[in-house]
């Protein structure tokens, strides 16, 4: 009877830990975290479903191919392109909308390269490269990496043959990338969301904004447990189905910054 009785409480015990060790791992872009969205939204879910979630906050291509190895539950990315090749390799399960923000140009107030106000940003690029202004980019096949990319293509600029000393890759994150732009008066494309939350702006302001190209959609996937069993599908698919619930769509809405709302929910179901 002891010995019954000494296993039923490891059993008992064994449970409980397992119950208090749920967690999830997503692989995210860096602007969920850098915007300061994650640390707004994540307690809210993890409090109401019991799932501790820890995010690994790359660019968004870094953070797909950690989904295509396995070593993520969930991917929440910016890059339609990307997701869509990620979806037809059979790598994700299926592919929800979850929120949109923008892109913006910021740049020094004095404004070497005379943007501001343009509301063509392909325009504005061509300014920027004409006049050989500093220009700060990710360099780290991000989704704002890989707008950016895009868009000098929509502006007929060959930005690899036209960048020089004045163009410079840095193969960073969002903050990183504003850091480097504040100290060196140069522009750069930025999600609206971490610049809003971004503290160190020295002379820096959004300069061109608006144009329906700088539409920034979010979306997330559940790694397909298919190709990598040690997926969570199911405490994964949970945080997907709170994200883009009522409920989580009515968090997402409700994060702002100096009154600002950041993202703005637009899921799919």
């Amino acid at each position: 009877m002891r010995k019954l009785a000494a296993i039923a409480t490891i059993l008992f015990w064994s449970t409980c830990a397992y119950a208090q060790d749920r967690s999830i791992t997503v692989a995210s872009t860096t602007s969920t975290e850098q915007s300061g969205l994650f640390g707004y939204l994540l307690p809210l879910f993890t409090k109401e479903k019991g799932i501790a979630v820890k995010v690994v906050a790359v660019g968004t291509g870094q953070a797909l191919d950690i989904g295509r190895r396995g070593d993520a539950d969930v991917v929440f990315v910016h890059d339609r392109v990307a997701e869509d090749k990620f979806m037809s390799e059979g790598q994700g399960v299926k592919r929800f909308d979850v929120m949109y923000n923008d892109f913006v140009i910021v740049g020094p107030k004095s404004d070497p390269a005379h943007i501001a106000g343009d509301k063509d940003v392909a325009d504005a690029l061509r300014k920027i490269a004409a006049a050989k202004a500093p220009f700060i980019s990710r360099g780290d096949k991000s989704g704002t990496h890989a707008a950016e990319l895009r868009l000098w293509k929509e502006a007929g600029v060959d930005i690899a043959t036209a960048k020089g000393s004045w163009y410079r890759e840095i193969g960073q994150g969002m903050g990183p990338a504003l850091n480097m732009a504040s100290s060196s008066n140069a522009y750069l494309l930025s999600d609206r969301g971490t610049w809003l939350s971004f503290k160190n702006r020295g002379e820096l302001a959004i300069l061109t904004e608006g144009d329906k190209r700088l539409f920034n959609q979010y979306g997330v996937m559940l790694v397909n447990p298919d190709k990598h069993p040690d997926v969570k599908a199911k405490d994964g698919q949970a945080f997907i189905d709170w994200l883009i619930s009522p409920k989580g769509q009515d968090a997402i809405a409700g994060y702002k910054v100096g009154g600002e709302q950041l993202f703005f929910p637009n899921a799919s179901h």
